[in-house]
């Protein structure tokens, strides 16, 4: 059980550097912000970790991108949005690429799309020039899904759920001894 948890912490952190990386360097700068593929590993981490264990990677590495670059004024919504995203995924079944996970991305775009749309509604004041920013979310949306997809199409193939599914526990020893009448 010992080493299930410490796979368990250490594949959060890969995740969490994963999601930084694909977040805060593979973007393309947007009008007050950036477009990136991080989602697609938060998707793959929700379908992989236990839920705790993915929404901490998910917010922790979403964030750190959003300070790194100079846009810690998104961090507060990044942290609710990204958690709250790995609640769309199931890591329940034997395949990433599942109809619930696949279905997952449509709640995942419209989180994303109106969650930033509102917080900077919140942040500007102004309910028109947040309108130019819904876009960008869209394509950073269809472009995660994407990456999700072709990922989870490779991991489902290479069966590598089969790393992810919990120890079964150890069969119980019989410490006492046998009495025959």
């Amino acid at each position: 059980m010992k080493h299930q948890a410490i796979r368990t912490l250490c594949l959060t952190g890969v995740f969490a550097a994963l999601i930084f990386l694909f977040t805060a360097y593979l973007h393309i700068p947007t009008h007050t912000g950036y477009t990136h593929v991080g989602d697609g590993l938060i998707y793959l981490a929700a379908c992989l970790l236990p839920w705790p264990y993915a929404v901490f990677a998910s917010a922790a590495g979403a964030v750190l991108a959003d300070v790194a670059t100079g846009f810690a004024i998104w961090a507060p919504a990044t942290v609710v949005i990204k958690a709250v995203t790995v609640f769309f995924f199931c890591r329940t079944g034997k395949k990433i690429l599942s109809l619930r996970n696949a279905c997952g991305l449509i709640p995942s775009a419209l989180l994303c799309t109106g969650g930033y749309y509102l917080y900077e509604v919140l942040i500007t004041k102004n309910w028109v020039a947040p309108l130019a920013g819904i876009p960008g979310y869209l394509i950073q949306s269809a472009l995660s899904s994407a990456l999700f997809i072709a990922a989870a199409i490779a991991l489902d193939r290479m069966k590598i759920k089969r790393f992810f599914a919990p120890a079964a526990p150890a069969p119980a020893k019989n410490t006492a001894k046998e009495t025959r009448s």
